[in-house]
Parts: structure tokens; sequence; C-alpha cells
């Protein structure tokens, strides 16, 4: 029996780790992407510079940007790539504080694998200190008054402070702050903050930084459609359709039999007929800009402009068509026939076409009461411009999160720290190996403050020390933490650098809970596919890869 051979349950191409080696490959792999960004925290931060696929270039320090643009082959790496994405989208903010901190969490945790202590006690040790952290950092907030602009100033500001547009003062902070309150909407107890869908950014190269404003409107790339249309117009009567305003087609193939040649002029005059109905419609209402979605025929454009001195916009796209629709108060009509005077927009103070650059851009601003704004960004260069945008997109995250959690904690690794003492003292209280993790997590917790003073060249281990024994006892040196810029340590309170708790939670939770999941990954196997269809040769190259039923069937 013993000379038989051995069964192969796997290809043998296929790539296997198991057990330790998982593990330790899981930590090396998010210890290396925690390094790319580790530079890249605090104010006295590194750029990092990208070249993307297509041979563009990207300069940032956001943390997001940056791993977006990273490609690497191991799992455990794209996962954590995957938790910045899951930050920037949930608060925005904290990018690269939650990747630094990833990393840490699992390094702690390599003593205890070598001492064959069980990942699932590591995990339930971690799990146990998320608990105490998300309780104490609810006890640690301070609420403030969304109200009051100075308050959410100080705030967006010091999360700004960290940006390549903080060289611009408070610009991005103004920008970020009137966008929000913009788009702030209160409907009982529901708040609504889209920001995204809203508070529409437009870039336009050339011109100064300075010229960077929210316009109390929106603001398109469009023109008029007739160059006889009026360009300037105040207080205009705007009417919004999503239906074509030329001759429908037939749905299908239409065929059309004439008889005699006075058959096809019949038919031009119906189609001309129909068009002149529509445009009698809207003329009914005595709108000054039409704007539709869909395409306009130039006769309907001769009707409007010669019966009713319309000037006519088309092929706006339907998010242009949705935040015109909350600026000017009108409806977004479907058919011309059903309009009616309550549909028409009046809240618009003036209709402009402006010529920037080589493009017209259509300004409906001077708007009363909008709830919908254009942020138009104006910079030398491009790549300027994208960061300032990226900047932007961080400070209209926090302030949405202020808005909709009103508390903030101090930033500067104070609440790390502070943490960090606590969690120590709780874990006193804890019996058997859990104890050595939680320790461990809590330790871990420091980097971040530790980050911040090797970013700007203090001498980290007296800074560290200082900051731990401020901390020694709870309750008194909560707001002392690191400034970023000379590397000593200051009240928070008087450096005016503060975090929101959303943010902060959120990179704890994420953190932790992905180092827990990484942790318990004791199996990886790679490479078979991949390897069967090299091995199959060309023969099978175009072919399609194997898909599970579910992905075939749509």
């Amino acid at each position: 029996m013993s000379n038989r051979a051995p069964v192969y349950i796997l290809n043998q191409s296929a790539k296997r780790e198991q057990g330790k080696n998982a593990q330790a490959a899981n930590i090396k792999a998010a210890r290396a992407v925690s390094d790319i960004v580790r530079t890249t925290l605090g104010p006295k931060s590194m750029l990092k510079m990208l070249l993307d696929p297509m041979g563009g270039i990207v300069l940032t320090n956001d943390g997001n940007a940056i791993l977006r643009e990273i490609d690497v082959a191991h799992p455990a790496a794209k996962s954590m790539i995957e938790l910045a994405r899951a930050q920037d989208e949930e608060v925005g903010d904290g990018t690269t504080s939650v990747i630094i901190l990833a990393g840490e969490i699992l390094t702690a945790v390599e003593g205890f694998l070598e001492r064959e202590i069980h990942p699932t006690v590591i995990v339930s040790a971690y799990f146990k200190a998320l608990e105490e952290i998300v309780r104490l950092t609810e006890t640690l907030g301070e609420p403030i008054d969304v109200k009051n602009d100075a308050d959410l100033f100080k705030i967006v500001s010091s999360c700004i402070g960290t940006k390549f547009s903080s060289k611009w003062g408070s610009l991005i902070v103004d920008l970020a702050v009137k966008a929000v309150k913009t788009v702030y909407k209160k409907d009982g107890e529901h708040v609504e903050i889209d920001v995204k869908r809203y508070a529409k950014v437009e870039k336009i190269p050339g011109g100064l930084l300075e010229d960077c404003v929210v316009l109390d409107g929106v603001m398109f790339n469009k023109d008029v459609t007739h160059p006889g249309m009026r360009r300037i117009i105040k207080n205009p009567r705007v009417v919004l359709l999503d239906c074509p305003l030329e001759y429908k087609k037939g749905e299908s193939m239409t065929n059309m039999e004439f008889t005699k040649e006075e058959d096809f002029k019949k038919a031009l005059a119906m189609e001309e007929d129909e068009v002149r109905k529509c445009c009698e419609d809207i003329l009914r209402v005595k709108p000054d800009v039409v704007i539709t979605e869909k395409g306009v025929s130039d006769i309907a454009q001769h009707y409007l402009l010669k019966f009713g001195n319309c000037s006519v916009i088309r092929r706006a796209r339907k998010t242009d068509n949705n935040r015109i629709a909350r600026v000017t108060g009108a409806t977004i009509v479907n058919r011309p026939e059903e309009l009616q005077e309550s549909d028409v927009g009046t809240k618009c103070g003036l209709f402009e076409v402006r010529k920037i650059g080589d493009d017209y851009f259509s300004f409906m601003v001077e708007c009363e009461d909008p709830t919908a704004c254009s942020i138009i960004l104006r910079g030398a260069s491009k790549d300027v411009l994208n960061e300032i945008e990226r900047n932007l997109h961080d400070a209209l995250g926090v302030a949405r999160n202020v808005m909709l959690n009103p508390k903030l904690i101090p930033g500067g690794g104070a609440v790390e720290m502070e943490l960090s003492c606590r969690l120590l003292e709780f874990a006193q209280n804890i019996e058997g190996a859990q104890q050595w993790p939680f320790k461990a997590l809590a330790s871990a917790l420091e980097v971040i403050p530790r980050t911040l003073a090797q970013n700007c060249g203090a001498d980290v281990v007296r800074v560290l020390t200082e900051l731990r024994a401020k901390h020694a006892v709870a309750g008194e040196g909560l707001h002392f933490g690191i400034d970023g810029n000379s590397g000593k340590i200051a009240d928070m309170r008087e450096s005016n650098v503060w975090d929101p708790l959303a943010v902060k939670q959120q990179t704890f939770k994420t953190a932790i809970e992905s180092a827990c999941m990484l942790l318990r990954i004791d199996d990886i196997v790679s490479g078979i596919k991949k390897q069967r269809k090299e091995a199959a040769g060309t023969r099978f190259a175009n072919d399609e890869e194997d898909t599970f039923g579910d992905q075939r069937d749509g």
C-alpha cells in the first residue's frame, strides 16, 4: 500500500500558503501598503507622484487617491486598498489614518502568532477593545452648534490643514461650508445633505485660484442654440423639459407610401404642424428660457425665437436639469401639452451665457434660497485643479459629517493617545490570554501621534513619552496632542485642531474590523485559472473564462 501514487487535489501549478505562512504574508502585505502612505499624514506631509495607466501624472497626498492608482498583486494588499475607498465613500476623510492604523494593528499581532496564541483569541480581544473605543469616543465628543459658522470653519480648516490647498488659507474652507449649507435640506427629523448630486464641481483651467467660487445658482457647459437668442435675461421664466422638440420618429421601421407628389408635401406639413403645436403649448406659459434634455429641431428654434423670444438650450444632462430645477423652482415636464403655470421656475435672478477660455457656459445665478449649487474651481494647471478638487471633496465630507453628527474630538493624535492610556488601564481587568492582544492594540493606537512626530522631524521618543505622561490621568490631558507643524506638544483647543467624531469612529471601526478579517485567513490559494490557461497554450486563448452560473445568467 505504501508505494501508491500521491493524490493531487489542487492543480499542480496552484500557489498555496497555509497557516502561519498565510498570516505572515498578510501582515507583511498590510505593512507594505501602510508604509506607502505613512509619510502623507499630517500638515508636514510629503506628496506622491504617480503615473496612471494612461500616462497622466497624479500629484497628491490623499490616501485614497494614491492607493487607487497603485496596482497590487497580493489579495491582502487589495483588501487594504479597499479600506481607503470605503472610508472615502463613507465619511470622505481619514483615508490615510485608516490604512496606517490597520497596518500597525496587524503588525502588533505578529509576536502572539509566533507564541501559538490562536487568531480567534486575538480577534475576540480586538472586538472587545473596539466596543470600549466606541464607548470612550462617544464620551469624549464635544457637541457644537452647527448654525454657528465659526465652529464649522474651525473644524473644516483643521481637515484642510494637512492638505496641499492649506497654502491658500481659508479659500477651500469657505467653498466647502457654503456648498454644504446650500444643499442642506431638513424635512421634519430627516436631514438630507446630498453633496454628490447637488453640489457640482466644475473645473475650468486658467485664471487664479482666488477666483474659485460657490455660485448662488448653477452653471453648465452649454450655449444657446441660435445666435439670435438672448444671452442675458433678468428674472427669467424657466421651463424644463425632458422630451424632444422635434418630430417624433416611428418606434419601429415605419414605411410611408405616397401615390402622388402632394402627399409628400402633406407629410412634411404634418411634421411641421406637430412641432408647431408643441411650441405653442410651451409659449402658452410665456417662458424666457427653455431647457430640454433632448434635441430641438431648427423649426422649433425658429418658432420659439420668433413668437416668444425664448432662449433655448438643448441636450442638457439629466443631473444638470435636476440642479436647475432645485435652484429655479421649476418642474421637469415630460409632455409640453401638460405645462402649467406652476411648472415654470421664477426663482432665478439672472440667466447669462459667458465665454470662459474657448467654451461657452450658461449661468443661472442670483437665485432666491437655492438648494443646489455649482462650485467653480480655477487654477493654473490641471494637476493643481485635480488636487484642489480632491481636497474640496474631503472638506465637503467633513462639513457634511459635522452637520449630521455635530460632535468634535481633539485632533493631533490626542484622542489616540487618550484611548491608548485608557485601554491599558482597562486591560488590567481582563483575565487570561486576551489581555495581551488587548494591550497590543492599545499600544498600536500610538502610531498616529508617532507618525505625526516623525513627519515633522521631531524627537519622536521624547515627544511621545511627554505626551503619554500628559494623558496618564484620565480626563486631565485629554486635549494635549502633537502640533504637526512644530513637532511640539500643544493644547488642541488653542491650536484649533479638531476632528469630527464620525470620521474618527469610522477610522477605528474600519481598521480594527479589517485587521480581524485578515487575521482569520489561514489559507491562500491563488493562480489556478491563469496557470491552466497558460498551460493550455493558444488553443484556448480566445475562450471565455469560466464563470459561475449567476454571472452567465446576468
